[in-house]
This record gives structure tokens, C-alpha cells and sequence, in this order.
């Protein structure tokens, strides 16, 4: 059985944060935050994550958002995880429930679309953020702002 994804051995930093819905500076943060958190940088000084290391941050972000543990808590139990050899696992299944969490809420947006109760979401333009860009926000500092 083949699959669609292909597994990448490094990512950037904005492919992190596609991957696990967070920003930029949060991932900073984060790394001052908890030791293993730590990314190599290439030869620019852009950081370049494992794929492990994008599972810790799922663990991570798992452990602070759904369960919602201090940062020091988090901390703890990861340090214990990893005392016991769990921590492997633990990383694997809140990558997975992340995974599951999102598929369902697509599934759900497309059976809203289907049955009529939502409107069908405009077809997005290639190479542009998704949600900027539109009203007085995405103007700011345009000339023709306003006129």
C-alpha cells in the first residue's frame, strides 16, 4: 500500500507551522523554553527541524492546548515520558490526534457544504495568504487606502 504524502527528513520553520497550526514566534519561544527543543540551522541560519522534532512540538502543543498544562507541567511530564521511555509514544499519538482532530473538522465542513448549510468557501488564489489580504486590513499602508 503506497501513500500520497512523501516523508520529508527536514522542514522550515514556516513548514513546521503549517503542519502544526502555530506561529513563528511561539516556536521560538518554545525553544527557549524546553531543551530539546532544539532546531539546526543551515548554512543561511534558518532553522531546519526533524521530523521528530515536529512531533515533540505536537506533543507539546497537545500537553499545553487540550490538556492544558503549564509550561512547566508540560515540562515535567515530558521529562517523566521520557524516564519511562513513553515519551516516543506519547509524541506519535498527540501527532496522531492532532491529524484526526483536523480531518474530522474537514469532513465536517464539507457534510455542512453538502447538506446546504454552509456556503462553499471561494476557491483560493495561488501563492496568497489564506485570510488577508481583504478589507481595510489588507490595505494598511496602501495609497489607495481610503479613497
Amino acid at each position: 500500500m503506497s501513500t500520497s504524502r512523501q516523508v520529508q527528513e527536514f522542514y522550515s520553520i514556516g513548514e513546521v507551522c503549517s503542519l502544526t497550526d502555530l506561529k513563528p514566534h511561539v516556536l521560538r519561544y518554545w525553544e527557549s523554553q524546553f531543551r530539546f527543543l532544539n532546531p539546526a540551522k543551515n548554512r543561511s541560519g534558518n532553522r531546519v527541524y526533524k521530523s521528530r522534532e515536529v512531533e515533540l512540538i505536537m506533543l507539546v502543543k497537545h500537553l499545553l492546548y487540550t490538556e492544558k498544562f503549564t509550561i512547566d507541567g508540560a515540562r515535567q511530564r515530558i521529562d517523566q515520558q521520557r524516564r519511562t521511555g513513553e515519551l516516543r509514544a506519547s509524541a506519535r499519538k498527540a501527532f496522531e490526534v492532532e491529524l484526526a482532530g483536523e480531518a474530522r473538522a474537514a469532513v465536517e465542513a464539507v457534510i455542512a457544504i453538502l447538506d446546504g448549510k454552509a456556503p462553499a468557501a471561494a476557491p483560493a488564489v495561488a501563492g496568497a495568504p489564506a485570510g488577508r489580504g481583504s478589507g481595510a486590513a489588507g490595505q494598511r499602508g496602501s495609497k489607495s487606502a481610503g479613497r
